[in-house]
């Protein structure tokens, strides 16, 4: 049974040079199981379908010892098998038909091998294809590799040249006789050793990555290493420690120091600077977030309470409640009334008299009177 495998997701996985549908069956399987495959970098990572994202299982082949035809009879008369031979086991794969299995040949032969295979039966757009997978393997390899080793460096590496690689054993001889620098080819090594034989005696050896990953000393006969650490480390154990790494150690001042001219006679001095001062303070920076000054509080408001008098009946004291003062009545305002003048009785009745007069008068209508 195939345990979902969650490490990588397709889009973290290597470029993939070449993909389709096979059936892929192992010793250890009882029936072949038809999954989506993906050649990305030097493995065959195996999918449900062709959506997923999480591959199933994985075939690493830099375990291949070799892939031959398998021309036994299937029940579907157009697929066509291949077997993988691994160091470990066993694989066989079916392809839909006779040109998929050559171009599957193709791949995985020219990913492994890290050159196109001559004894296929190809178009020359696919032998194209394959020279381009090739580089772009190569490539990745040297990337990988030149990655790797930045963090996982031996002490005696120097990023020196040939001769300055001779010329810093010879000045530093007391510390050490053996350093590691790079090659003169890209993503390659060199060891370089000076040792006292009948005067100085300076020697390079090339280390080269393989790819199938480690290193190896490029002598008559070749010495595989699995890290340039296993290099080193060779060299100086099967040499009873004649060889001896130079140790790279930077040396840093414990003062500082300056150089000030003097103003009065031109003369200059190297100074040194106190060690008693206070370190100075950063200055605020510009796009620091302003903390708000916080508000005072709201005063509360005053409120005026009228305690009333208690209820008849009631013992039980309630709590004053608030009441709005009533504002008085606003009155009509009244137009003046002149104050009555005050007659005597003589004057009176002759006023009266004559306004009875005059009111008669009105009220009478005038006759005219006839001229005889």
């Amino acid at each position: 049974m195939m345990v979902k495998l969650t490490a990588r997701q397709r889009s973290q996985l290597p470029t993939c040079y070449y993909e389709g549908y096979l059936e892929k069956r192992s010793f250890r399987d009882k029936t072949s199981r038809k999954m989506w495959t993906c050649l990305c970098g030097n493995t065959l990572f195996f999918f449900n379908e062709k959506k997923d994202t999480d591959y199933i299982d994985k075939v690493d082949l830099k375990e291949l010892v070799s892939i031959t035809d398998d021309n036994s009879q299937d029940r579907n008369l157009d697929a066509a098998r291949i077997n993988l031979q691994l160091k470990d086991e066993n694989i066989r794969l079916t392809a839909p038909n006779a040109e998929a299995r050559e171009l599957w040949k193709g791949f995985i032969r020219s990913v492994a091998e890290l050159s196109v295979p001559a004894s296929l039966n190809l178009l020359p757009g696919q032998i194209h294809m394959l020279k381009e997978t090739v580089e772009t393997e190569k490539a990745r390899i040297n990337t990988s590799a030149h990655n790797s080793l930045k963090g996982d460096m031996p002490a005696c590496f120097h990023g020196v040249n040939r001769l300055e690689a001779a010329l810093l054993l010879e000045r530093e001889a007391k510390r050490g006789n053996l350093l590691l620098r790079p090659g003169s080819i890209e993503n390659t090594f060199a060891v370089t050793t000076r040792q006292d034989i009948e005067g100085s005696k300076i020697s390079h050896y090339r280390v080269t990555p393989r790819h199938k990953g480690g290193f190896v000393i490029d002598v008559d006969v070749p010495v595989p290493c699995a890290t340039l650490h296993d290099v080193i480390n060779y060299l100086v154990e099967n040499t009873d420690g004649v060889l001896t790494p130079l140790i790279s150690e930077e040396i840093y001042e414990k003062n500082i120091r300056f150089s000030r001219k003097d103003h009065e006679n031109g003369e200059m001095s190297v100074q040194r600077v106190p060690t008693n001062l206070v370190p100075p303070t950063a200055p605020p920076r510009k796009d620091a977030p302003r903390i708000p000054t916080p508000e005072p509080p709201p005063k509360p408001t005053a409120l005026h309470f009228y305690v009333n008098d208690k209820p008849e009946g009631k013992d039980k004291q309630t709590a004053p409640q608030p009441q709005l003062e009533k504002e008085a009545p606003k009155k009509a305002m009244m137009p003046p009334v002149p104050v009555p003048r005050k007659f005597t009785h003589s004057q009176s009745a002759a006023t009266l008299d004559q306004r009875k007069r005059s009111l008669t008068d009105h009220q009478m209508p005038v006759t005219p009177k006839l001229i005889v």
